[in-house]
């Protein structure tokens, strides 16, 4: 039986078949996982280091 007391992780739209992380909001913190290992550990990260995160992400800090 599925649980349906956890968290609801989310993932991207680009992801189709290969490894994506998978995201949920808990409370006001933010979670991560590895789709193709959902039993382990999720990082945790408070809602300013997310929205630091996002910005980066925006504004394109993470391009190589």
């Amino acid at each position: 039986m599925k649980d349906t007391n956890g968290p609801a992780w989310r993932k991207s739209s680009r992801c189709g078949t290969s490894t994506c992380v998978e995201v949920a909001k808990v409370d006001d913190n933010y979670l991560i996982r590895d789709s193709k290992n959902p039993e382990a550990a999720a990082l945790t990260f408070t809602k300013a280091e997310w929205d630091a995160f996002i910005e980066g992400v925006t504004a394109g800090e993470f391009r190589f």
